[in-house]
């Protein structure tokens, strides 16, 4: 299934019938790898916010500040 949200797309990608064990499913592992990223920081560990739009300006900020510090580690 493809979503289209606002200005990302959203596919839902499901593990294979006739698997057994583990398997790495495609793009899973960069989604985790985010949202690991995201709960470094203190304020979005937990979710203390009343208004939804005070939690996505503050994913925002996380999001620039690990944009900056890999765009500066590269450098």
């Amino acid at each position: 299934m493809v979503y289209l949200a606002r200005s990302a797309l959203l596919a839902i990608v499901k593990r294979p019938r006739h698997t057994q064990g583990f398997q790495v499913l495609q793009w899973r592992w960069i989604v985790e790898r985010m949202f690991g990223w995201l709960h470094r920081l203190q304020r979005l560990s937990k979710d203390f916010e009343v208004v939804p739009a005070t939690t996505e300006t503050w994913i925002r900020i996380a999001m620039i500040h690990l944009m900056v510090r890999h765009l500066t580690a590269r450098a």
